[in-house]
């Protein structure tokens, strides 16, 4: 059934991108640009999209709110020339490997088979890591002296840990990360995502599972703590054009690169937090973030 509904969208996608090529500029080339359906994907496809159209002659159809097994297969289809994706949606979901490796070998492998497979190129990493992480209050990591995993697993038996019930119960959730980590919590919930943010501030618990690009971990003020052991996959976002549109028209490529190591978590956790906590349009968030870097005039 999702396979029927994901050609049907396609359809859809090749009927409206032939009526856009109709009405555009006899003088400009276009340039497709996707992003799925997420707040942070948002924002970075409008980013994509602005610096494409204000630093090249190219016009810019964007294709937003698109679940990633649609965005994928547009990709490949060449409905979609240039969009924004994670190494670790590369390396596990469409590369189907699961042994475990750094952030940077994962990157590389999957730099190397993407464009062997795919004909993808992917560009340098934004710099943030969209992958699971575990949280603390502040009032919890000073008391504590909380900065990393391993320090939560020196004094886990005396803290209660809140998490959906994927986490707790998948084997390469939280159960392999107490053996990797040998932690012991003195109590785990099961909590769906606005459960554990209030349980957390109310510190009726006092770990719980994030995102670490979350709008919500700036929110509630929380202390991200860093994956020492490196035991979740890394999800470095990353800007990703068809090697055709890139081989063709190289400028695309410097003008993204500049994208490349400028957006740390925090930043996007700040971008993120501007669209989902205090309403502000995505569009608005990008262009203004592009302006504070120069990047656009």
């Amino acid at each position: 059934m999702k396979t029927l509904k994901t050609i049907f969208i396609l359809l859809l996608i090749f009927g409206l991108l032939g009526s856009l090529a109709g009405c555009s500029s006899a003088n400009k080339e276009q340039i497709v640009v996707g992003s799925k359906d997420f707040p942070e994907q948002d924002i970075l496809g409008q980013m994509l999209r602005l610096m494409i159209e204000s630093n090249t002659d190219f016009s810019v159809v964007l294709l937003d709110n698109m679940a990633t097994h649609v965005i994928w297969a547009a990709v490949k289809t060449g409905a979609i020339d240039v969009y924004v994706d994670y190494t670790g949606t590369f390396y596990g979901n469409y590369l189907n490997l699961t042994e475990h490796k750094s952030a940077e070998e994962v990157l590389e492998i999957s730099r190397a088979l993407m464009m062997e497979r795919y004909d993808l190129k992917v560009l340098e990493p934004f710099g943030f890591n969209n992958t699971y992480s575990l949280a603390v209050r502040h009032d919890t990591a000073e008391q504590y002296g909380l900065k990393t995993f391993s320090d939560l697993a020196e004094v886990s038996s005396n803290l209660i840990f809140g998490g959906s019930a994927e986490l707790i119960n998948r084997s390469d959730g939280l159960t392999n990360l107490k053996i990797t980590y040998d932690m012991s919590f003195k109590e785990v919930v099961v909590l769906h995502l606005d459960q554990r943010y209030t349980a957390i501030a109310n510190n009726e618990i006092q770990v719980t599972e994030a995102f670490s690009t979350d709008a919500l971990l700036t929110e509630y003020t929380l202390v991200v703590l860093e994956d020492d052991k490196n035991y979740f996959p890394p999800y470095q976002g990353v800007v990703t054009i068809r090697n055709e549109i890139a081989e063709k028209h190289p400028v695309l490529v410097e003008v993204l690169s500049l994208l490349s190591g400028l957006i740390s978590d925090d930043t996007m956790r700040d971008l993120n937090y501007k669209v989902e906590v205090l309403g502000q349009a995505p569009s608005e968030v990008a262009e203004n973030f592009l302006r504070e870097q120069n990047l656009i005039r």
